[in-house]
């Protein structure tokens, strides 16, 4: 339920706090003092649409910030489903600044419109007689009937069986789709898939022949330069290594003159010691290079055919061939595995089929069971606020299983004697919608726990003893479900927990739209204007004060 709101900025209101009572509140005041206003703000926090045109000083933000307690609710899967944070009582909050951004925020937490209206739309529900009926929808109808008969339990059980059909289907329409297209290819599949096990590649392959058909193709350059390198190294007269050790008998002879000399010495010989390393390895490099033609014959047709699969598939590597190679093992064992994969997807897919029929079919009998007393409780009280000759009917059709179920329902209506029922839509008028809906809300209240109710003068078109029933079902209703209803009748207005009154104020130069918590004398002038006028007489005083001791 709403705890608090906040409105700041917003069309005539300049700032307004309501802390609405938990039950019953009435909301009065003349024709065009803000009352709607107020819908409009508390709308954005439905996530309806806004302007800069809304704020009534343009040059500040405007913030609307509601307080809800929620925790009768169970929406912690719903929070979690949005990545936010949970709180038994959560704070929804709307910014739109100068400029015309607008920012939404759950719990201090930012959010996009669509996801404040989805957790919006489950802390109010605002009827006005003016907005298109909700009861024409399937979805509300099927909840509405659940609702009666108690079936969340139920339902909870078709919709896990839902997700597992569902899944199933998916799978065995994507597997039959697949095998239609795998069998055509087959033939296809199995030639590109034994080229690619004949060649036997290996993932390092490619690089490793490239690089030894180089050397190959230039052994004799090789071996040349290699031999060049070891005659002046230490086979010719004046070589390197004769030269080297003629110097270290030298530096040797010096060693012991001084710690510098010694040190010169010693990194002579390490080098000397290097030297002959590199000679013994330059020897066994040059006795390995020899010229082999049906090597370099071999590794050119080898790499030819790599180079030629390579291109044949598009890729630039034998490890993106060898990752086509198990992509076509996969698609061959799926070929010849078929039949049984098909057969046991199909399995699948009609246990899951038969088990969805099975739970729609006992929620569907679930629901046949209270047309009679639905229809009965909502006919009579249709009849009690004012419609004597109003019937009601629920017609039913199978489908196709859907999320929902296999129903189809459809609430039949007539206002008028004689006139069978008919769709909604087809025959209700605007104050006749305002009176069903309420007396289907009436019901839903007393099965389940509902978001604030906010009606907006669903009253219109009714007065005398028929208003007074009607505030009475509010008070009612009221007991376990928040109200706020705006209403310009006194018998409605005497049976609220909280009255409040919105008012304009012309004091500053710019218009401000106000509301205030009338206390009990302030609520008997109220309800006695409503009856009599701007200045009532002391009859509407009195029967103001008999409509509150009421």
């Amino acid at each position: 339920m709403l705890k608090h709101l906040t409105i700041k900025n917003y069309a005539l209101i300049k700032h307004l706090e309501l802390q609405p009572s938990s039950h019953l509140n009435v909301i009065t005041g003349e024709t065009g003092a803000g009352k709607s206003i107020m819908l409009g703000a508390i709308g954005l926090l439905m996530g309806n649409r806004a302007d800069t045109k809304v704020l009534w000083n343009e040059d500040e933000k405007c913030i609307i910030e509601g307080s809800f307690d929620i925790r009768d609710y169970k929406l912690k899967p719903v929070f979690k489903s949005e990545d936010l944070d949970y709180e038994d009582v959560s704070v929804i909050r709307r910014e739109i600044s100068p400029g015309g951004k607008s920012r939404a925020f759950i719990n201090d937490t930012p959010v996009t419109l669509e996801v404040m209206r989805r957790i919006g739309t489950l802390l109010m529900d605002i009827h006005s007689q003016h907005e298109t009926l909700e009861l024409g929808n399937q979805n509300f109808q099927l909840n509405l009937i659940d609702a009666f008969a108690g079936n969340a339990s139920i339902r909870e059980d078709y919709a896990e069986a839902w997700t597992s059909y569902t899944k199933a289907k998916r799978d065995y329409d994507k597997l039959t789709k697949e095998a239609a297209s795998l069998r055509e290819e087959s033939d296809y599949i199995k030639f590109q898939l034994e080229e690619l096990v004949k060649a036997n590649l290996n993932e390092n392959e490619q690089e490793s022949l490239e690089s030894e058909l180089k050397m190959m193709e230039h052994s004799e350059e090789i071996k040349n330069r290699f031999n060049t390198a070891l005659q002046l190294l230490s086979l010719s007269e004046y070589n390197v290594q004769s030269a080297l050790s003629d110097v270290k008998n030298e530096l040797q002879h010096l060693a012991g003159f001084s710690n510098t000399y010694e040190a010169l010495y010693q990194r002579l010989e390490s080098s000397r010691i290097e030297l002959e390393d590199i000679i013994s390895e330059i020897e066994k490099e040059e006795s390995n290079i020899d010229f082999d033609a049906e090597r370099i014959e071999f590794v050119k047709e080898r790499l030819s055919n790599i180079y030629r699969l390579e291109k044949k598939h598009r890729v630039n590597s034998v490890k993106e061939l060898i990752t086509i190679q198990e992509s076509l093992q996969e698609k061959a064992d799926l070929t010849s595995n078929l039949d049984e994969e098909l057969e046991n997807s199909r399995k699948a897919f009609k246990e899951s089929f038969e088990k969805v029929q099975s739970i729609a079919s006992k929620l569907s009998e679930s629901r046949k069971k209270t047309f009679n007393p639905l229809t009965k409780q909502i006919t009579r009280l249709l009849h009690e606020l004012g419609m004597p000759n109003a019937s009601l009917a629920i017609d039913i059709k199978h489908i196709e299983p859907t999320p929902s179920g296999i129903d189809q329902i459809d609430i039949l209506f007539s206002a008028n004697k004689g006139i069978a029922p008919r769709s909604l839509v087809q025959v209700a008028s605007g104050g006749e919608f305002s009176r069903l809906m309420f007396s289907v809300k009436y019901v839903m209240a007393e099965k389940t726990a509902m978001p604030t109710l906010i009606l907006d003068e669903i009253d219109n078109g009714i007065s005398g003893e028929i208003a007074i029933k009607l505030g009475a079902l509010m008070q009612e209703m009221s007991r376990q479900h928040q109200l706020i209803t705006i209403t310009h009748l006194p018998q409605i207005a005497a049976k609220g927990d909280a009255h409040f009154y919105v008012f304009k104020d012309n004091t500053e130069k710019k218009t401000v739209s106000s509301i205030k918590k009338l206390g009990e004398t302030e609520r008997v002038e109220e309800i006695a204007k409503m009856i009599g006028g701007a200045n009532p007489s002391k009859i509407a005083l009195e029967n103001a004060q008999e409509l509150l001791a009421k």
